[in-house]
Formats: structure tokens, C-alpha cells, sequence
């Protein structure tokens, strides 16, 4: 079942790119989180996805937001994508797509390529806004600051 602004945002804990343990209703606790779920570290689409929230990201944490990747990439190689590209967000590893499904983030040719979506999700663990374009990685950014700016008020 697909998430729609408004629903809960399930639970969940996977490790992140540093090894450690994170968990959602961890990270809401603090802060509005901005979950993007993205196909696969260093490729060019990908890529300029991480970039964008990174070139962003002080923009974020000053409304309030804690930016996290998701994708089935191993804690190893997100380790080296985030060291690669300098990114100070948490990159999280969902190897075997269980919270990809969780969240009814499909994919776009069947287990070949994962989606691209992202949620912006409040302290309440609420959806407040669920984006998905597979090409137009920057919009994701966008979308999701103009929602987090909104709940900053």
C-alpha cells in the first residue's frame, strides 16, 4: 500500500552508512525528516540527487529537517559514495528493499531499477508530502524544502 500525505510513516531501523543503528521515530523525534529513497550510489542521476540535498543541507537543518537516503546499496559502499561526494546526510541500507515496500516505493522496471521518491515527514511521523520522479532528481529537493520551509512556520 502506498504512503499518501497524511498516513503514518511506518517505523523502521537499518544502518547507516557509518555502521550505526537509525531508527525513524528516532530522528522524528528532533526533527521533520526528509526520507528519499534512490536506486543506486555513484550513478549520474543518483548522484546529482545526493549532491543537490547536500549543496542544500544547511538550508534544511536550519528549518528544522534531517535529510535521509535510502537504497539497497550495502553500508559499504554508501561509506564510500557519502566520502566521494561529501555528503554530511545519513545514507541508510535497505538490502533487501523491505522498507522500500514498506513505504509502496516501486520499481520502475521490475527488479532492475528501484524508484525514486521522496517524503517529507513530520514529528508526528505524519507524511506531509511524497514526491516521485525518476529524471528530474533535483526537483526532489525542491519539493521537499518548499514543504519542510512550510512546517518551519
Amino acid at each position: 500500500m502506498a504512503l499518501s500525505p497524511g498516513s503514518q510513516a511506518p517505523d523502521f531501523s537499518l544502518r547507516s552508512q557509518t555502521g550505526s543503528e537509525v531508527r525513524l521515530s528516532d530522528a522524528t523525534r528532533d526533527h521533520v525528516v526528509v526520507l528519499y529513497f534512490y536506486p543506486r550510489d555513484e550513478t549520474p542521476v543518483c548522484t546529482a540527487e545526493a549532491c543537490a540535498f547536500r549543496d542544500s543541507y544547511d538550508v534544511f537543518k536550519q528549518a528544522g529537517a534531517e535529510v535521509i537516503g535510502v537504497s539497497a546499496d550495502p553500508v559499504e559502499r554508501h561509506s564510500a559514495f557519502a566520502a566521494h561526494h561529501r555528503l554530511g546526510f545519513i545514507l541508510l541500507s535497505d538490502p533487501d528493499g523491505a522498507v522500500r515496500r514498506l513505504y509502496g516505493v516501486n520499481d520502475v522496471i521490475p527488479l532492475l531499477m528501484p524508484g525514486r521518491e521522496t517524503f517529507v515527514i513530520d514529528r508526528d511521523r505524519i507524511v506531509r508530502h511524497r514526491f516521485s520522479s525518476q529524471l528530474r532528481a533535483k526537483a526532489h529537493v525542491r519539493e521537499a524544502l518548499l514543504v519542510v520551509k512550510k512546517l518551519a512556520r
